[in-house]
């Protein structure tokens, strides 16, 4: 495969991807609406990770945690390099940020440092 391939294909795979996890425009030659469907899976998929290392999230924000998380992700997609831990601690962060998530909160207490009134 000559640079120019490369270069047109490592393009393509880019658009593909911001499609995917960051909401940008549909490439061409795929169906916007199966795009979607996959983009959103990957999204809940992304959600059930953060809320399972970080349950105090989604208790403390109720029915509000799938918006607040989708609004997260779709702004914040995930780099190469980081882990889940490092997506839930950044989510509580975004969340202290705007206010959404009182300070004492964002940051994950250990479970032999929590105390009854924090969960």
């Amino acid at each position: 495969m000559t640079e120019r391939a490369h270069a047109d294909l490592a393009a393509r795979q880019q658009a593909l991807l911001t499609a995917l996890l960051a909401g940008g425009p549909v490439p061409a030659g795929f169906d916007p609406a199966r795009l979607r469907a996959q983009a959103d899976a990957l999204r809940a998929k992304r959600r059930r990770v953060v809320a399972a290392l970080r349950p105090d999230l989604p208790h403390l924000l109720g029915e509000e945690f799938p918006a607040r998380f989708d609004e997260y992700a779709r702004a914040n997609p995930r780099r190469t390099g980081t882990g889940a831990a490092d997506d839930a601690a950044a989510f509580a962060a975004w969340l202290a940020a705007r206010g959404l998530l009182a300070a004492r909160h964002a940051r994950r207490r250990r479970w032999w440092r929590r105390r009854a009134d924090i969960r």
